[in-house]
Parts: structure tokens; sequence; C-alpha cells
């Protein structure tokens, strides 16, 4: 007896000692969830009890240098329903439907939809919102909204980037400075039932949103208009694939401009309007619709890489000059080509040449020959060393998305061939904007500077919030080089290649270029101009890009026509001044223009080299023309030849 009693008192202890550290654990349980998780699980509580909607912030806008809005939100509506409140869901969903103009079952199946709240359509007008507010009918929600508006549709496309549905930026400035201009979401929260639904007689508690900032960028409405009409033209004109231009401050790196057509309409991204896609678009793929979108939207003078071709010649002779392994009027002798290794590399005058010229002359010239002497005269590392001052091995620091860099050869794999064909600026790749920055450096004084959109962040109110800071950047070459560069392409202007972009009583210097594309043998190029004025202080440089043009393929036939056009408008805008050329009355300097003589007549043609003052050499029999070169309006001393075919 006195065991079972034993055994029975036990069992009380140890149940006794099992639920007091049931209860401590339980008591202690309470005291953490009351003292360390009451915030977590009010919160938990309140996201039960509660429904919420965003209310969007208003975008910031996007200026130009001059606050001319070339970005901005406008205000559209969202529409919500509420199922608690609907009671003839019939009769409210066609009139929704009728209003709307969507379709009565989708219509019919939100309202019927047993949650808090529902979405109905987003981005109607003004008047249509206005209609459901005076409608009386409860349950019908309208919530403010914003669309992103670009007043000037296509201009600057791939520079300024578009939003996306959430008007969040997704492409260009709109994404690089999202985080300056979106703004802060505002909550709308909604007290619900157990079950989800709308308390009819609880108040909304609302968080304001906050508007986004304003971004102040370096482009120039004006000189931006300029410039894309210049490009859509010869875009035209030369039934090219592309044409693009930048036109920027070599001494700062403040953008003016930037384009590349054919582009795309800011406020339809998705859409392609072209005559070529008219009333196949629909029937393309979703791969092929979104490749071709891609295209559009891609900035090829930041985001692609090209074989710059003659225009690279002004690092090449900028870097000898520095190097003083020449000087100006160091000599050289062209013979049409030049022997490297056991290779016969032609300059682009075969089978013609340019004979005894001096360092100016033969950047003059863009003599082949020349710059392949003056390859050898750097060596390898000497030039690669270069590639790398100028900033082609790093990315220039625009601030768009996206940027690519140079693609250059192994150096241990560069030979004499490589060195002689890289010198004038063919077999490695670089970027449009690696391209003008690097030349931006050789006439503003030796400076690399960065090349940019953004200058400053400022409230509605145009307080200044934050300010974008831009270095100087590194000095490449000494300002002695700076200078005689400057003096050297202001030569090529007056009187040499890029002769085409004169404008008298303008002082402009520039390089001209005519790339093939990769694989040779294709007939297809690349032609481009680079230019600055006024050449002896520079404030404003250009380059223009001709994208595999049809028919005349020479920069200095094509593209520099456009710089002309583009500076006689821009550099009277920019105010600056006529000073003239010291050239302009130098009569030994005087230069022509070659005529068209193709489809002409022996007679006319010789009529013609004696009123230009040039040579004629001719080949072949007959007594009509069908082919010449130099082509038309190309630019010759007087007393050169010109070669023609006669058949």
């Amino acid at each position: 007896m006195k065991n079972i009693k034993l055994i029975f008192k036990r069992k009380i202890v140890m149940l006794g000692i099992v639920l007091t550290i049931v209860f401590i654990i339980l008591h202690a349980r309470l005291f953490y969830i009351q003292i360390f998780k009451s915030d977590f699980l009010q919160d938990e509580a309140y996201k039960q009890q509660t429904r919420n909607r965003d209310i969007p912030a208003k975008r910031g806008k996007i200026l130009d240098r001059n606050n001319v809005v070339l970005a901005e939100s406008i205000s559209v509506y969202t529409v919500y329903v509420i199922n608690s409140r609907i009671k003839d869901k019939e009769k409210v969903s066609s009139f929704l439907a009728e209003a709307l103009h969507l379709d009565y079952d989708f219509v019919f199946n939100r309202v019927s939809k047993k949650v808090a709240i529902q979405k109905l359509k987003n981005k109607i007008d003004k008047a249509t919102a206005d209609k459901l507010r005076c409608s009386g009918i409860n349950g019908i929600i309208v919530d403010e909204d914003y669309i992103r508006l670009y007043p000037y549709n296509n201009l600057a496309s791939q520079v300024l980037g578009f939003c996306g549905a959430d008007n969040q930026g997704i492409l260009g400035l709109e994404v690089k400075y999202d985080s300056y201009i979106r703004g802060i979401k505002g909550k709308i929260l909604s007290p619900t039932d157990v079950k989800g639904i709308r308390m009819s007689k609880a108040a909304e508690a609302r968080l304001e949103p906050l508007s986004g900032d304003n971004l102040v960028t370096s482009i120039d409405n004006i000189i931006q208009n300029y410039s894309e009409q210049a490009i859509d033209s010869a875009l035209t004109q030369r039934k090219a694939k592309r044409v693009s231009i930048i036109i920027m401050n070599p001494q700062n790196g403040e953008i003016y401009a930037m384009a590349s057509k054919p582009d795309f309409n800011l406020n339809t991204p998705f859409e392609i309007k072209d005559s070529e896609y008219i009333g196949i678009w629909e029937s393309l793929s979703k791969e092929e619709q979104i490749r071709i979108l891609n295209q559009r939207w891609r900035n090829f003078l930041i985001n692609d890489t090209y074989e710059p071709g003659s225009i690279f010649k002004i690092v090449v002779a900028a870097s000898t000059l520095n190097e003083k392994l020449v000087d100006l009027a160091t000599t050289f002798v062209c013979h049409g080509s030049k022997i490297v290794a056991d290779r016969k590399i032609r300059c682009w005058y075969y089978p013609r040449s340019h004979g005894l010229e001096t360092f100016v002359e033969g950047v003059k010239n863009s003599c082949n020959v020349v710059f392949m002497e003056l390859g050898q005269k750097l060596g390898v590392v000497s030039f690669y060393n270069y590639f790398e001052k100028f900033g082609f091995r790093e990315k220039s620091g625009i601030d768009l998305p996206g940027e690519a860099i140079g693609i250059m050869h192994n150096i241990k794999k560069a030979g004499p061939v490589e060195l002689a064909v890289m010198s004038f600026g063919q077999s490695f790749q670089i970027t449009p904007i690696q391209l003008a920055r690097a030349c931006s450096a050789t006439v503003n004084g030796g400076y690399l500077v960065t090349p940019h959109f953004g200058m400053k962040i400022v409230d509605e109110n145009g307080t200044i919030r934050k300010e974008f800071e831009y270095d100087k950047g590194r000095q490449v070459i000494t300002e002695e080089t700076s200078e005689n560069m400057k003096y050297v392409l202001e030569q090529v202007v007056f009187d040499g290649t890029g002769h085409n972009a004169y404008i008298e009583g303008y002082r402009i210097g520039g390089k001209t270029a005519t790339s093939e594309k990769l694989p040779r043998k294709q007939g297809k190029y690349i032609s481009s101009f680079l230019a600055f004025a006024p050449a002896d202080k520079p404030k404003v440089l250009a380059l223009v890009l001709i994208d595999e043009p049809q028919g005349q393929y020479y920069g200095g036939v094509i593209a520099s026509p456009i710089i002309k056009e583009i500076f006689s408008n821009v550099l009277p805008y920019l105010g600056v001044e006529q000073t003239g050329n010291e050239n302009e009355n130098k009569e030994e300097n005087k230069y022509v223009a070659v005529p068209n003589l193709i489809d002409k007549s022996l007679t006319e043609a010789k009529r013609e080299a004696n009123k230009y003052g040039f040579k004629l050499k001719t080949f072949g029999e007959g007594k009509t023309v069908t082919n010449q070169f130099p082509l038309e309006n190309e630019s010759i001393n007087k007393g050169e030849e010109v070669i023609v075919e006669v058949r």
C-alpha cells in the first residue's frame, strides 16, 4: 500500500513539474510575443484587416539646358471597383463596359469578385473620369495617375529613353536618373473584415505621394533639332542603314545633341510605323518584333563599336607630335603604296601618289603612307600606350547605360602589318563616343573630359538639389601638341579632304574618314567626319557617321556637308563670331572641287579641266567618260590630275 501511495505522489510531483515547465514556457512565449513581436504582429494584423492601393508619384521632368521640357508626366486616372458596395452588378458592369470600352464579361468578373478592391482600367482621360465620378454609383473609385509625355516625339529618343507601365524608367536618361525623378508612391489604406471585404462605414487612411525632382541636362533643344533634321535628310538622300551624330563641348564634355536615325516615337515606343513595316508588323513573330524594337532603342553611338578609319589619324598624329618624333615640317614621300614586311599596303589615293609632302600636307591629304610611317616611328608599345592614354581601353563615363569599350589586338600579336593598318584606323574597333572624347582632348589642351548629359537636379521651384561635377580629366598630350593639332586640322578643312565643311569667315578644323566594314569586299562602308570650331578656341565639336550609304561613300564628299549645314546654323546660335581664316587670302592654298565628268564627252571633260585648273589623265579607248577618280565634289589642289576612263 505504501508503495502505491509513493508512486502516486511521485506522479503528482512529476505532473506538477511538467505543468510548471509548460506554464513557464507559455509565459515566456507570451512575454516574447507581447514585448518583442508586438510591432510586427500589429503590422500583420493591420495588413489582414486592410487593403491598400498605391497612389502614383508624379515623375519629375527632363529639361534641356534652357529649361525646355523634353519629358514630363501628365495626369490621367485609374478606375477601381469595390465589390461590397455594388448592389446591382449587371447594371454597373454594363455601365462600366460601355464607359471604358471594355468587354462586359471581363468587367462583370471583376465586379463580382469578392475581394476588397479590384483595378479595372488605368490611364483613362479626364472626361471619362468625370463621367464616372458624376455617375453616383457606389463602389466605383477613380484615382489620379500619370503617364509620361514627350512633347517632341522622336527627339533624342535613344538618349531620353522611356518609362514602363509603372512609370519607372527602362531606357536612357529615364533609367540612369530614375532614383532622382521617380518620386515616392503614396498609399490609400481601406479597412476590411475577416473575409477581405471593405467595411463600408470605416474611414480610409491616405499617405500622400512625393513628386520626383527635375533633371536639367546639357542638351540644347535647338541644336538637337538642327542635328536631327540634317541627319534625317542625309538618311533619305543616301539611302543609308543609319546616320548618327554627336555634338558636344570639347572643353567640358557637355553634350548638346546626340541622335541616330532611324529612331522611334517616345510616346509609342513599342510601335514601328515606318513604311517598310506598314501592313506586316502584326504578322511578324514576337521575337522578330522585339529584335527590331531593340535595334531602334539601341544607341549605336555608345553601345556599339566600329572601325574608325581615318579620323583615328588625329590620335596617331597627336601621339607622334607629342613624342617629338616629327614636327610640322617633317617630310615624307608617298608612292601610292608601301611595302610592310611582305605585304604591299596601298594609300587610298592609289593608283596615284601624293609624292613629296610635309607632315601637315600628309594630314591634309589623309595619306595612308604617311601614317604608316608615323606608326613605325611610334612603335607598337608606344602606339598601345597612347591608345590607352586616349581612353580607348576604358568607358568614357557617359551617363547612359550600356556603354561598350574598344576592342584591340593583343599587343603580343601586333606585328608590323597590324601596326601599319592600325595607324590609319583599321583592324580594331572603338565606340563613336570614345572617338569624340579622344578628339576633344586633342583640341582642348590635352585633357580627357567626361562626356555627359546630367547637369543638375532641381525641385519644381527650380531650387538646386544636386549639381553633378565632372573633373577636367587626365592630360594625355601637351598644350603645345594640342595647339599644333588645331592648326593642322584647320588646314584639312580649308584646303584638304574636309573642304566640303568649310564656311567662309569661320575657322573650322576637322578630319574625314571612310572605313570599310567587315567582312571586306562587300561594298559596305561607314563614312564619317569630325569637326570643331572655332579652330583656335573650340566651343563645339561634332562627329557624324553614315552607315552603309548607297552610291558615293567618301566621308569628305557626303559626311562633311552635313557638318557644314549644322555648323551654319549652330555657330551663329552659339555666338561664335566670324573672324576669318588666315589662309583665305593665300592663293597657293586654293583648292578645287572636282566636277562630275561621267557621261561627258572627252572634249567636254578637257574643257572642264581647263575651267577648274586641274590636269586630265585618260586611259582606255573611246570618246565618252565612263569613270573618274577622284569622284565628284572631292577636293584636289589646282594643277593635280584627275584620272578618267573613256570608252
